[in-house]
């Protein structure tokens, strides 16, 4: 079983696409924190031994220390306008502190090396998402990025089989505004081999619960562009994702 990458919008305004497939390895092991994309959000760029890349490092440490123990952090560092840096890491719902701190960590040096010297940037991991900023995001739907991935497999009635995945995540979507996470996994059977379909929605909790749930509510809809009559599938974006799989997701699902 594969995961591909559809083309992307890395930046609307830019009109930028990338239409590069790469190939992501599946792996039912839920300890495996698998890079996902990263983009350089920024065209404003820092230089070495300056109050924003001071600033940037101490927004990385303060997120790998605080984050961790609730799966979300925050930061926001520097009195001036020109070199503060806003900085937000969230760990998907059921990764343990230890395993959330090392996903924080292999981030933020990771993306260091990816946008050397951006104002700006994001990285994506099955564990973790680290994004930071020159300008105050918090509280916004990030629609910046959109990542699709799917499985290549079709399912044997993919009218039938497309239904069951709305319904799944839609049900998911209407119970994660009232969660304090803004995170929910959930699973119901279907007709095949497999006998069950599994769900998950996230979103970065820096939103309000009807943010929430308009930005999942919107990439839901993403599915016939995404995923159609495909056995597994993600949208992933800036502020929140989903995933389906006819495997758990995740080991509270085993």
């Amino acid at each position: 079983m594969r995961h591909s990458r559809s083309s992307i919008s890395i930046n609307l305004l830019l009109c930028l696409f990338l239409l590069s497939p790469q190939a992501f390895a599946d792996s039912n092991a839920v300890t495996d924190s698998a890079f996902l994309f990263h983009t350089c959000s920024s065209l404003q760029n820092y230089t070495a031994n300056t109050p924003y890349a001071s600033n940037l490092k101490q927004a990385f440490y303060q997120l790998a220390s605080n984050a961790p123990p609730s799966g979300f952090g925050l930061s926001s560092v520097g009195d001036d306008i020109q070199s503060q840096v806003n900085a937000l890491a969230l760990c998907r719902g059921d990764v343990s502190p230890a395993d959330c701190k090392n996903c924080i960590d292999t981030a933020s040096n990771e993306i260091q090396q990816q946008c050397p010297n951006s104002k700006g940037a994001s990285i994506w991991y099955d564990f973790c998402l680290l994004k930071y900023s020159n300008t105050k995001f918090f509280g916004k739907i990030d629609n910046g990025v959109r990542l699709y991935m799917w499985n290549v497999q079709k399912a044997e009635n993919p009218a039938t089989f497309n239904e069951q995945v709305k319904n799944l995540l839609s049900g998911l979507v209407e119970k994660v505004e009232a969660t304090p996470k803004l995170y929910v996994i959930g699973e119901q059977g279907i007709e095949g081999p497999s006998n069950k379909l599994y769900g998950l929605v996230q979103c970065t909790r820096d939103l309000s619960g009807a943010a929430c749930k308009k930005c999942l509510s919107d990439a839901v809809a993403e599915l016939p562009n995404c995923c159609d009559a495909k056995i597994g599938g993600r949208v992933i974006g800036g502020s929140c994702n989903f995933r389906y799989e006819i495997y758990p997701i995740v080991d509270a699902q085993k």
